[in-house]
């Protein structure tokens, strides 16, 4: 896709500017351009689907989507052996402390793509007593992927978003995202005990 045709092109030039205002060497900034095209272009999933969004999930796996072609088609069963979780719709307050878990679980870096508008903000059971009102109560989301449900074309979209913000990472020193846990902790001090 074009440069244009996203939308958030704002948030990756400010970072982009400040890993350029820190300064970097230029083989260890080569090799990190090659480490992160190298992630960026083989993302394997781990899909937590509860909802009608797991079943769009499905159509790009087959043959008229085919996300073999931009390198996602290895969806993991076990956390420990993908690089993001996709939540794939309504998260009940009781699934929520396994859906933490399984989060932990993941190996760093790791990402989090809300997918739905379950996932996003509780969709039409928003205001129920038992939806969790959008999962970024309790995981940090690098991409909210808006939709009831979205269309395989959305989640390419999403996807392709993950991989721009993992290609301009700065993954030595900066792309172990322990620090952005830690802001999530210092804004949500009650899930610092969770689990």
């Amino acid at each position: 896709m074009k440069y244009e045709d996203f939308k958030d092109n704002e948030t990756l030039e400010q970072m982009v500017a400040e890993l350029n205002a820190s300064g970097t060497n230029v083989v260890v900034g080569k090799l990190d351009d090659l480490i992160n095209w190298g992630r960026a272009n083989s993302l394997w999933p781990f899909c937590f689907g509860t909802s009608c969004c797991a079943i769009e999930f499905m159509c790009l796996g087959a043959a008229r989507y085919d996300m073999a072609r931009f390198g996602f088609e290895v969806a993991r069963n076990s956390p420990r052996q993908a690089d993001y979780i996709m939540v794939q719709g309504t998260i009940v307050h009781r699934m929520a402390p396994v859906l933490r878990r399984l989060y932990e679980q993941l190996a760093e870096p790791k990402y989090v793509i809300a997918c739905g508008a379950c996932a996003v903000s509780g969709g039409p059971f928003k205001n129920s007593y038992c939806v969790l009102p959008g999962v970024d109560k309790i995981l940090p989301v690098d991409v909210y992927l808006p939709g009831c449900p979205p269309r395989p074309e959305a989640m390419f979209y999403a996807l392709m978003q993950l991989q721009r913000k993992i290609k301009v990472e700065k993954f030595f020193g900066g792309a172990n995202r322990k620090e952005k846990r830690r802001e999530f902790f210092e804004q949500h001090p009650e899930m610092a005990g969770a689990i």
